[in-house]
């Protein structure tokens, strides 16, 4: 695929085949998503290989949460789901008591997520990124092996052999840019 084409036909996926991708494709998603643009180089980004036993303290943990904010049966409801996802990464950006430095860290590790989106896109493999209420739980933190003093959490990627793509549309050029004088 050209860049253009996987730029345009890269989503989100929703539903996974249940056969994971092996782990030498992820490292080398990892080493291109080191790749992205990073003020300083500051290379701010880390990333977790979860394996299974912390995925399925992650899903429980998930399961628990949103069955007390939504009731057991939508906590169940995401158990079922959630243990159905193959692979699982976490990605962090270390923290900077420099606001700018902060905002500019997190930005680059957007960009390196991209980047590692891209690489598995070309590769057959899809992600979701999210990005809920769990990865600001102090419990997901411990489960991850993160000191949240040190890093926060910037996503939760998920990964594996898309079910479904789906289809998706986007704004024309003219209705999002501005010209200036």
């Amino acid at each position: 695929m050209t860049i253009e084409e996987l730029i345009r036909t890269r989503r989100s996926i929703n539903s996974f085949k249940s056969d994971k991708p092996a782990d030498d494709l992820i490292l080398k998603a990892i080493d291109q998503a080191r790749w992205a643009p990073n003020h300083q180089l500051t290379e701010p980004w880390r990333f977790y290989l979860i394996g299974e036993e912390t995925k399925q303290s992650i899903v429980e943990l998930n399961a628990k949460l949103v069955g007390e904010k939504k009731g057991p049966e939508a906590g169940q409801k995401k158990r079922k789901k959630w243990s159905q996802i193959p692979g699982w990464l976490a990605v962090t950006v270390t923290k900077s008591e420099d606001p700018l430095r902060q905002q500019e860290d997190y930005a680059a590790c957007c960009c390196a997520i991209q980047n590692l989106a891209l690489y598995l896109w070309k590769e057959g493999i899809g992600i979701k990124w999210t990005t809920g209420d769990i990865i600001r739980d102090q419990e997901f933190y411990d489960l991850i092996w993160v000191d949240p003093a040190i890093e926060s959490v910037v996503g939760l990627i998920w990964y594996g052999y898309p079910d479904e793509s789906p289809v998706s549309h986007r704004k024309p050029v003219e209705e999002i840019l501005v010209r200036l004088p």
